[in-house]
């Protein structure tokens, strides 16, 4: 598998011009059940497998450092979504995910406490998204390092693909552990 495959296993997120139903539903259910897949992906890694990276290059995190960047990361989404929902056009906060993966929790700290983490920040994402009328998915914020905007149909499609995208790196991290 060449660098490219191993950095974007799935592609890169690609988001249509205008979400249909269909899209946020299949969302939602990667959302739904990505706590669950990701906990019987890695209940029986060992402490040695958790330190090995999860793909080649220089600097790449270790499984460890993953699994705790898939929690701050989707907790921040979870910040960003309840923002939007209360606030009109709110700049979202950025962080240094690098600089989040050196710190010593990243390195040390048991992944049960992010899979738990996981777990709730996706049953309270999903049960939002399961409320919002039709006014409130095309809600946004602003995404200061590209000024993009996003729509919480958007967000959803997104952290959906994050998803995914972070459990195939694991799935070959593991392979290759």
């Amino acid at each position: 598998m060449d660098l490219a495959q191993q950095k974007y296993p799935i592609g890169k997120l690609q988001l249509p011009e205008k979400v249909s139903e269909a899209q946020l539903q299949e969302a939602l259910q990667t959302l739904e059940t990505f706590p669950k897949q990701l906990r019987e992906l890695t209940h029986q890694l060992t402490e040695a497998q958790l330190q090995k990276p999860y793909r080649d290059g220089e600097g790449v995190w270790t499984l460890r450092q993953l699994i705790h960047h898939i929690s701050d990361s989707h907790h921040h989404a979870y910040n960003r979504i309840r923002w939007t929902l209360s606030e009109e056009q709110p700049t979202a906060k950025v962080y240094d995910q690098d600089a989040f993966a050196k710190a010593y929790d990243y390195s040390h700290a048991p992944i049960e406490w992010s899979l738990r983490h996981i777990e709730v920040l996706h049953q309270k994402m999903v049960y939002i998204f399961r409320n919002l009328s039709e006014a409130q998915w095309q809600r946004t914020y602003i995404h200061p390092e590209n000024n993009k905007i996003w729509t919480l149909e958007e967000v959803a499609l997104q952290y959906a693909w994050h998803s995914k995208h972070h459990f195939a790196h694991l799935q070959n991290g593991i392979a290759r552990a």
